[in-house]
């Protein structure tokens, strides 16, 4: 027992030290400007394809589960693009357009595989078309789990309301797909952010050493968005203080929290990885062979 406390507060002095060192708070800040200029573009390109789908009601879904996860302002300045592109088919959008925003929107899943490099201590040596493509990929990729799960979720609420109208026990079911919808957002990020993890930094890697900080990061994410939806609602009165830009300012420090869980779920994960006898030395891109 003694012997796994001590275990844990080395990791954890280990993991702290290694957030000083790497100065992920920084690295965090630039996360969060960069996805700040990604939202948008990433926005369009999965409301663009979300119309297609036949999903009802496809506004005020996505607006619902938006304002679950982030501060009623930041959201609301969302809600213009949401409305816009949901509100009819447009395909243009769905070839260049789509495609652009699809490139600028990976400028922000760029930026992560950036700071990921600096969690390993390692320098990139892929080259440009590797590193953009991956990164294409990943946002691609981050788009599909992010469209699955919304189709997921209201196809719950539809057969949700099925069943209250079958057999009744409302009360009960409400709390049953209520549980349901936040294990699947919660699985779908979790795939996400390990995709992430695997792929993004220019390092070989086992899911058994990135799945701890998917996790991590996908709890963490969930209990400090829903901390600072509180504190934006009762508290901070952004826009009193800064008028017109007080939404923005919510929505970049939303984003820089999303960075700031992302980038300890990583050192999580490689600090794992450096105590495993089967993982990668600090710096190391390859296993050494056995």
């Amino acid at each position: 027992m003694n012997n796994k406390l001590s275990n844990i507060k080395r990791f954890l002095k280990e993991l702290s030290a290694e957030i000083k060192d790497d100065n992920v708070s920084n690295g965090a800040a630039a996360l969060g400007y960069y996805l700040m200029l990604s939202i948008f573009p990433a926005a369009v390109f999965l409301l663009t394809v979300l119309p297609y789908l036949p999903i009802k009601n496809l506004y005020q879904a996505i607006m619902d589960l938006l304002n679950q996860f982030v501060p009623e302002n930041a959201a609301g300045l969302l809600s213009n693009v949401v409305n816009q592109v949901t509100s009819q088919k447009r395909g243009g959008l769905l070839s260049v357009g789509l495609l652009l925003s699809l490139w600028a929107a990976s400028s922000g899943m760029l930026a992560i595989m950036q700071q990921l490099n600096i969690t390993y201590d390692v320098k990139e040596g892929r080259s440009f078309l590797k590193v953009r493509g991956t990164a294409l990929l990943l946002t691609f990729l981050f788009g599909v789990f992010v469209i699955g799960a919304l189709a997921l979720v209201i196809f719950g609420g539809d057969i949700q309301s099925w069943l209250i109208s079958k057999i009744g026990f409302q009360g009960a079911l409400n709390i049953v797909f209520a549980v349901a919808r936040w294990l699947i957002i919660a699985s779908a990020l979790s795939l996400a952010f390990s995709l992430i993890y695997y792929l993004g930094p220019d390092v070989e890697q086992k899911f058994k050493f990135i799945t701890p900080g998917s996790v991590f990061a996908v709890i963490l994410l969930g209990i400090c968005s829903l901390g600072f939806k509180l504190y934006v609602s009762h508290f901070g009165n952004y826009d009193a203080t800064y008028g017109s830009i007080g939404a923005a300012i919510v929505l970049m420090l939303w984003l820089y929290i999303t960075g700031l869980v992302i980038l300890v779920g990583s050192e999580i994960n490689a600090l794992i990885e450096h105590f495993s006898p089967e993982g990668k030395s600090k710096g190391e891109k390859v296993e050494k062979a056995a």
